[in-house]
């Protein structure tokens, strides 16, 4: 048998006219949902151990009148759910109470619905865990825009306006302080939550479909070859040049932080060419990165063949956690006297730009080694530099200016 109780209580950050709201706390075995009474009381009113308001005026028994029939409509949606044989929770108890079908799927429930779908699929490992976490971070930002502009905390789907998106933007950036991007690819994963209602047949259409997320360029930093070599070739102490040496790895292999984490003695084949190759699926997209090896990579590889921790776990390289790998990475760039923020992803930037496209690697191949499923992904990274730029004409020079060769011939 559950257990059921209902407590008003005085919601101090929802007042009119200076007097707070009643609310009403609803559980069931412990979980709670709240609701709004629309009433108003001058706390010094208040009985909080009675659960009324004070005195005998008029306006204190037309509020207490109220919560008693409040309460008793509730304990009648809780004792209808029970002889229905329905699943009995605060939520269901509080979708009854405010006329929330069975089949009249809310905002809440299709997040919740999504979330334990993806969540079978990282747990028979063909997603990842931490884009999991991302979409329940996001069901968090939604509850919080719903409290902050409905007073609810979820909302049936059909009550979802195309005005929701720009309201949900707006107060990521402007209450939570959310980057104007990080907003963005909340409002997109929404998006994806309600298509998928579309695809259940909850909804016809979704009410978001037609609004189009907007992104800002970001600067993304990378380093210049003389960067590298000046990294390459610093005197460390040993727990900094370990997590140097993992750094400049991830420079010449384009790999992120997590796939480098996982890498194993396995993950190191002999490719089509003869030579050493790392063959890994990227654990964000399970799209396949296949990176031939250059010699500083084949370097930092044969550093480390004999080290314990590598040998005790298994893996290829020895990788920090990803907080103490940043912040050691911090004191490296201050000790080699670069004044840029180094993180693992100015790694995969670096390889993508520096040490291959600027070589003229073909952005074709550089998309294929990062393991995008697309190419316009690789074009984020494949900024023009200056170095590219030079490169492509100095080497235009040299044929203008070798013997025989005039600008007639190329008018």
């Amino acid at each position: 048998m559950t257990s059921f109780s209902v407590l008003f209580w005085l919601n101090k950050s929802r007042s009119k006219n200076n007097k707070p709201a009643i609310y009403l706390r609803l559980s069931v075995d412990g979980k709670r949902a709240e609701l709004s009474t629309y009433q108003y009381v001058t706390p010094a009113l208040w009985n909080a151990s009675a659960q009324c308001v004070k005195g005998n005026s008029e306006e204190a028994q037309a509020i207490n009148r109220q919560l008693v029939t409040l309460k008793a409509n509730l304990h009648k949606h809780y004792s209808h759910l029970i002889t229905s044989g329905s699943m009995v929770t605060a939520q269901s108890v509080k979708n009854s109470f405010s006329g929330i079908t069975e089949h009249s799927r809310t905002l809440c429930e299709v997040i919740d619905f999504h979330n334990r779908r993806f969540a079978e699929k990282v747990k028979a490992k063909m997603k990842s865990g931490r884009t999991l976490k991302r979409f329940e971070i996001t069901k968090e930002k939604v509850v919080a825009f719903l409290k902050a502009h409905f007073h609810v905390s979820d909302k049936p789907l059909s009550e979802i306006r195309f005005s929701f998106a720009p309201d949900f933007e707006h107060f990521l950036t402007t209450v939570q302080g959310i980057g104007s991007n990080t907003a963005m690819k909340y409002v997109k994963i929404l998006k994806q939550m309600l298509k998928l209602a579309v695809d259940q047949g909850w909804l016809v259409v979704s009410p978001l479909s037609g609004f189009k997320c907007s992104y800002e360029e970001p600067q993304r930093e990378r380093l210049t070859m003389d960067e590298i070599m000046s990294l390459y070739n610093k005197e460390l102490i040993p727990r900094l040049a370990e997590v140097r040496d993992i750094y400049l790895f991830c420079c010449f292999t384009g790999y992120a932080y997590t796939d480098v984490l996982h890498l194993t003695p396995n993950n190191l084949v002999i490719g089509i060419d003869g030579e050493k190759w790392i063959m890994k699926d990227r654990m964000k997209t399970h799209t396949a990165e296949r990176v031939p090896l250059l010699p500083i990579a084949l370097e930092i590889i044969d550093r480390y063949k004999e080290s314990l921790y590598c040998k005790a776990y298994g893996r290829l390289l020895p990788v920090n956690s990803n907080q103490r790998y940043n912040a050691y990475l911090q004191e490296i760039a201050i000790v080699c006297g670069i004044k840029k923020h180094l993180t693992t992803h100015t790694a995969r930037h670096t390889f993508a730009t520096t040490v291959t496209l600027e070589n003229d690697v073909p952005i074709e191949t550089v998309s294929q080694m990062l393991g995008h499923k697309c190419i316009r992904t690789t074009q984020i990274y494949a900024k023009i530099t200056q170095q590219k730029v030079s490169n492509n004409m100095r080497a235009l020079r040299d044929r203008l200016s070798a013997p025989g060769v005039g600008l007639q011939r190329i008018v």
